[in-house]
């Protein structure tokens, strides 16, 4: 698959979720562009073996926990002195309809995907407004704005994420600090293949999926949405803040 070129050099960006999936390719592209990167992830295996793999920084811990983002934001720019840009892909999911869905499910996934979004941009945001300004890219979902069956707690949390990159976006507008969201469709991803499933998705049953949802007619790879979140963060979207932007196929055209 082709590789665009980006270039991040003397930049640091910080990816939540970086240790696999979507957030590992995130990770991947900006230390490919040039950029110290700050991995941040609950899985500390994952992440150190990314981090190893690419000259990266890994910090473990959960992004529920807004002390914990504080100090990831803080190491981050102990690093280099500097935060440039910050991508927000961790996230769980819970694959449950709302009749199902008891408090613990509804509140763990607002906690992480929501609540660490909005913990670690705030902390971003409170560093970037007086340090030059920075982009931060939040992963949405195409179930945050069209809404999606069996998961419901998934989506109203990334309804959320949706808001919260609005907000943030509209509050620091004139301050330099650019908010935008990636929201992405069907991906190929551990997520989508075994996360909250009994038996793991089987690459048949995946280009199916494909086949049948996607008017592309097929799965997006991880790469493919990893591309759209740096370049948002990068000089070639200096126009764009507060912006959804849908990569999913064509899916939310339908």
């Amino acid at each position: 698959m082709r590789q665009l070129r980006f270039d991040f050099h003397g930049s640091t960006a910080l990816v939540s979720g970086g240790a696999s999936g979507m957030g590992a390719q995130v990770a991947r592209l900006f230390a490919a562009s040039g950029a110290d990167v700050v991995i941040v992830d609950a899985n500390a295996v994952l992440a150190q073996q990314i981090a190893s793999e690419i000259g990266a920084t890994a910090v473990i811990g959960d992004v529920s926990d807004s002390a914990f983002c504080d100090d990831a934001v803080a190491q981050a720019v102990a690093k280099t002195g500097r935060l440039n840009a910050v991508v927000n892909a961790a996230g769980i999911i819970t694959r449950k309809t709302g009749v199902d869905t008891d408090d613990a499910d509804w509140a763990r996934s607002m906690a992480v995907n929501a609540g660490g979004v909005f913990h670690l941009s705030r902390a971003t945001a409170r560093h970037m407004r007086g340090h030059g300004g920075g982009a931060v890219v939040n992963f949405g979902s195409i179930w945050g704005e069209l809404g999606g069956k069996g998961a419901l707690a998934y989506a109203a949390s990334k309804g959320a994420v949706h808001q919260v990159t609005r907000g943030f976006a509209l509050e620091l507008a004139r301050e330099g600090v650019r908010f935008n969201c990636v929201c992405p469709g069907e991906v190929d991803t551990p997520m989508l293949r075994g996360a909250g499933r009994v038996v793991p998705l089987t690459d048949a049953q995946l280009q199916e999926i494909g086949e049948r949802v996607v008017p592309m007619g097929r799965l997006a790879q991880p790469e493919e949405i990893a591309r759209v979140a740096v370049f948002l963060c990068s000089d070639a979207a200096s126009y764009m803040t507060g912006a959804m932007v849908y990569v999913d196929g064509g899916y939310s055209t339908q």
